[in-house]
């Protein structure tokens, strides 16, 4: 740790919720005096008890210390070297508990946002100097206790050590995969993940949400197909990201990230994916074990259908691309997508290349390596790092594929491709990236 900041004790607050449990699961696993503030002892209670689940065996159930903010934030805020904000996504409630935070903290006490995407400036610009010195984001990604990567932001006051001492603690205490970015909208990872995710909506509305689940599955290189990501994340929350994406950015990706009316329709209507199974989202699910029925929206009636009477034929390139990953010729399969015909082919290679467009298109902007953001895509989102496709593809090949196609090529990529280095350089196997065939 360095010797001018040291991080000893942390107090969580909104640990009632989902990454206010998780992320103080793991700083209490790595040892750290952790303290759970809620608005009430029930809710605070209630994240510890989560965070004791998510810990699997980990954490003793007193452990973590509990409290609310009422009767308790003065005195823990006085002595946590570390303040961890974990309140609902939404400014003006993330600006209510900093003005809080900013009455009781100590001078020189860290204070963290675990936002997915609002700016890291504008949460702090009403705070005094030594406030902003020692505010950043934590951006964690859930569930922390099993998804390693992480992005930390800083903004244009936040002091160089306490950056240093953060990445520290992430890093070395409590194993985690770090990715500086710079303070744009959905920093990285989100900014990727979602434009690709809202996009194959888009597309779904025109050929079919089976279809596109099945078109860009497991074999491209993902723990999970994009609709069936929208579900389980909850299609609230993915409209609120790509909505501020398309409000605060105009890039060339900018037609992606308009919600689909279709969506915003299901949003009003209370369907919301996984957390609505009654009403469902993409998928529905009726009925339980054995007996449960599946079903598969619409998007242009906005009603259900049956899975089983609706599942496209898997195109036969696909079957080549999974044949191939199961033997773990990786390049192989993408050598297979590479050179198939039709429409089928045409509309996953526009998926997978606008994907590497995009990504690597947000070096220097968004981060500074192509490194950055294959760690972040890979160890965040558990997706095939764009760097590593480029490799499986070829770099030159990829170039030419992308003009063709009139995407951006990337200077990464156009550097590989004079001088023939590979882009993807973590030691791990392809296979840690291609999750199934």
């Amino acid at each position: 740790m360095s010797a001018t900041k040291s991080i000893r004790k942390v107090v969580v607050l909104g640990a009632n919720g989902t990454m206010g449990a998780g992320s103080g699961a793991v700083f209490a696993c790595a040892g750290l005096p952790t303290v759970f503030l809620a608005r009430t002892l029930a809710k605070a209670e209630a994240g510890r008890k989560r965070a004791v689940e998510l810990a699997k065996g980990r954490l003793a159930p007193d452990a973590i210390e509990i409290g609310t903010y009422d009767d308790h934030i003065a005195h823990v805020a006085r002595e946590a070297d570390l303040i961890f904000e974990a309140v609902s996504e939404d400014v003006d409630t993330k600006r209510r508990v900093f003005a809080l935070v900013e009455r009781v903290r100590a001078p020189g006490s860290i204070v963290a946002t675990v936002s997915s995407g609002l700016s890291i400036a504008a949460l702090c610009a009403e705070h005094g100097e030594d406030f902003r010195r020692n505010f950043l984001g934590i951006h964690l990604f859930n569930p922390p206790t099993a998804i390693v990567g992480c992005e930390l932001i800083a903004h244009a006051d936040t002091a160089p050590e306490v950056v240093q001492a953060v990445r520290e603690l992430l890093e070395h205490a409590l194993d985690r995969v770090v990715v500086e970015c710079a303070d744009t909208p959905a920093f990285a990872g989100n900014r990727v993940g979602f434009k690709v995710l809202n996009e194959v909506a888009q597309l779904a509305e025109e050929h079919g949400v089976a279809y596109m689940d099945q078109l860009v599955g497991s074999h491209t290189g993902r723990a999970l197909a994009p609709l069936a990501t929208i579900d389980l994340v909850g299609w609230d929350v993915h409209g609120a990201i790509v909505d501020h994406l398309w409000d605060k950015t105009r890039d060339e990706a900018h037609a992606s990230f308009l919600l689909p009316a279709y969506m915003r329709h299901g949003i009003e209507r209370g369907h919301l994916g996984r957390k609505t199974r009654d009403k469902g989202g993409f998928f529905r699910v009726d009925g339980r074990g054995e007996s449960a029925v599946h079903h598969v929206l619409d998007p242009k009636t906005g009603g259900y259908r049956l899975l089983a009477e609706t599942r496209p034929a898997v195109p036969a390139f696909v079957e080549r691309m999974k044949a191939a990953i199961r033997s773990g010729r990786h390049p192989d399969a993408l050598d297979a997508l590479c050179r198939a015909t039709g429409k089928d082919a045409e509309l996953l290679r526009g998926v997978l290349l606008g994907y590497i467009s995009y990504a690597l298109g947000r070096v220097g902007e968004v981060v500074a390596h192509g490194s950055d953001i294959d760690r972040i895509m890979g160890f965040g989102f558990n997706w095939a790092p764009p760097g590593m496709l480029v490799d499986a593809i070829g770099p030159a090949r990829t170039a030419y594929m992308l003009e063709q196609a009139g995407l951006p090529v990337p200077p990464v990529v156009s550097h590989a491709a004079s001088t023939g280095m590979a882009l993807f350089i973590e030691p791990v196997e392809p296979s840690r990236f291609f999750i199934a065939a």
